[in-house]
């Protein structure tokens, strides 16, 4: 019982549409009526601006991370944790506070592996960071960073334990499952990148797009 409660207590801790009641309430916008609809850090960079892009961020990869951690702040065993995180990704795609229609999964999947593997989580958000800064894309750096996880985590073992330093048959299938997940979210965005009318940051080289926001 204790570890049903788990969760869905991460679930709930994944439901919470910071964008959404940030835009609400303190700027009176409603995040889905504006931009690109979604109520994720991307949209609320582009609606609400900067400081309140990074707040959501923020919070929203944290949900994760807590999420995760929740077996080990209530001592429970015999699960493995990263189940809760992903708890934590369901309610953000699909949260109970928002009508189930959410974020894309990438932030909050990113604080499951901050609290996995803090390294990982480094190595990760380096190549975040180089791709979109290469792009000015957000959509584009969150598929490629997909990829580049699921390669690194499966790889990282037969490089002597670089970053990842054993096999993980569980972290494994999570990561593999969250980068299809990842994509199918950001289908209709591969599709406008390939069209090059995918929406850019005002920053960065913007390499492969044409469209400014």
């Amino acid at each position: 019982m204790k570890i049903f409660l788990l969760f869905i207590l991460a679930y709930i801790i994944g439901s919470i549409p910071f964008g959404l009641w940030i835009g609400d309430i303190i700027f009176h916008k409603n995040l889905r009526e504006l931009g690109s609809g979604n109520t994720g850090a991307t949209n609320t960079f582009r609606i609400l601006g900067v400081k309140a892009g990074i707040f959501v961020l923020v919070c929203d990869m944290l949900k994760g991370t807590l999420a995760t951690l929740l077996p080990v702040i209530f001592h429970v065993h015999g699960i493995n944790y990263l189940i809760f995180g992903v708890c934590a990704v369901i309610g953000h795609t699909f949260p109970i506070f928002a009508h189930f229609k959410g974020g894309k999964a990438v932030a909050t999947s990113g604080g499951l592996l901050l609290a996995y593997n803090p390294w990982l989580f480094i190595f990760v958000t380096v190549i975040f960071s180089l791709f979109l800064f290469l792009t000015s894309m957000v959509s584009f750096a969150s598929l490629v960073v997909a990829i580049c996880t699921t390669i690194l985590v499966f790889c990282s073992p037969l490089l002597h334990g670089f970053i990842v330093p054993k096999f993980d048959p569980f972290l494994d299938v999570i990561v593999l499952a969250l980068m299809i997940f990842i994509w199918v979210r950001h289908f209709e965005n591969f599709k406008r990148i390939l069209n090059k009318t995918e929406s850019t940051v005002p920053f960065g080289f913007g390499f492969f797009s044409k469209k400014r926001l």
